[in-house]
């Protein structure tokens, strides 16, 4: 065999060899739970992405909501220092800040105990329910303590995966880990469409005991934290504190009358109205927003 041939064949088994090597899976990422607060699972490779940037507001800017807001506060503050705490359901009217409060109470704690191991705070998302027991095996020898957040949680008429959400929060055999809690954000009390809940009422052999079947899920949630829509005065307020916050530079008088016709031409009065107003009015008077 000649010098070429060989060299040829060289050639021709590198090739090969790095063909099959892109045909392997590539390596799973590793969970570095040291690099960040805050983490969104990812559910098919099974792994933590840590979030270096979060979507945030100070809680001080959030308004109208004053008693939940120190409800939801107490509770991770007792969970953080170890003692006992519920899971919390904050359902109600959209765009009044119920994801907003979440990550701002969490922001609030690590910021007063920043001596403490930090909370961390994951993101699930809501298709990945039936993945929640895998999560918290991950978790539960983790030497922190963890808000586990999915928002805008509910589920459909043909959707069983709350059986596994029930299972996991409470009542499996080994239970929710005791570094672990579980926030969840939902426009519905019950996590489940009235009409779903109406026809187990109607059709079922035993139309209670269907019914429970149904809204024992919410039960799972120690704390239910209602948010309502907020009156004319509540939604000022939030564009005031937005507006002083973020030094934007209108007169009070003008800041109110354009106020009250961005919620006229919205139709609603929310914090995520006020929101976008802010966003409007920095962006027409050419100031940018602070972080």
């Amino acid at each position: 065999m000649t010098d070429n041939t060989l060299e040829t064949l060289t050639e021709k088994l590198d090739r090969l060899i790095e063909a099959v090597g892109r045909l392997a899976p590539a390596p799973m990422p590793q969970t570095d739970l040291d690099s960040a607060d805050c983490f969104v699972w990812n559910a098919s490779p099974g792994f933590l992405e840590p979030v270096q940037r979060v979507n945030r507001v100070d809680i001080g800017l959030i308004r109208g909501v004053d008693r939940v807001r120190d409800i939801l506060v107490d509770n991770t503050e007792r969970f953080a220092a170890g003692l006992p705490a519920n899971n919390v359901l904050l359902w109600g009217a959209r765009g009044m800040g119920k994801s907003s409060l979440v990550k701002a109470a969490h922001a609030t704690i690590n910021a007063e105990h920043k001596d403490a191991a930090p909370l961390k705070l994951i993101e699930i998302h809501r298709e990945d329910i039936d993945t929640l027991p895998k999560l918290m095996n991950i978790l539960k020898a983790a030497p922190f303590r963890f808000i586990l957040f999915c928002d805008d949680l509910s589920f459909d008429h043909d959707d069983t995966s709350y059986k596994s959400l029930k299972a996991a929060l409470e009542g499996g055999v080994e239970g929710r880990p005791t570094n672990v809690i579980f926030y969840a954000t939902s426009n519905r009390r019950h996590l489940l469409p009235r009409d779903m809940i109406d026809n187990e009422r109607s059709t079922a052999i035993n139309p209670s005991e269907a019914v429970e079947e149904k809204v024992s899920l919410s039960d799972r949630f120690g704390l239910w934290l209602g948010f309502h829509k907020c009156s004319q005065d509540e939604y000022l307020d939030m564009i005031s504190g937005y507006a002083r916050y973020h030094d934007l530079r209108i007169g009070a008088d003008a800041l109110r009358a354009e106020a009250l016709e961005w919620a006229t031409t919205r139709g609603s009065r929310s914090g995520r109205v006020a929101w976008q107003f802010i966003q409007d009015l920095a962006g027409r008077l050419g100031q940018p927003l602070k972080d």
